[in-house]
């Protein structure tokens, strides 16, 4: 019984870890983003290909958040 505890465990520490270098990388591509639009030469391509990144680790950042706080209708 012990060992399906520390699976649960060491699951809870992988998703908190992932989590934490999803918000890094969101936050770090938010500023690149901010940056680049003060460029007038702004490759728009480029521009859009980033955001579209921000918005999908915006969603796995959701979702893992979802999946680490408790169903409280449990």
């Amino acid at each position: 019984m012990k060992e399906s505890g520390d699976n649960v465990d060491r699951e809870l520490f992988r998703n908190m870890q992932k989590l934490r270098a999803l918000r890094i990388e969101h936050r770090d591509l938010d500023e690149v983003i901010a940056r680049l639009s003060l460029d007038i030469h702004i490759d728009e391509l480029q521009l859009k290909r980033l955001k579209k990144r921000k918005l999908a680790l915006k969603d796995q950042i959701l979702m893992l958040e979802s999946q680490l706080i408790p169903d409280l209708n449990a």
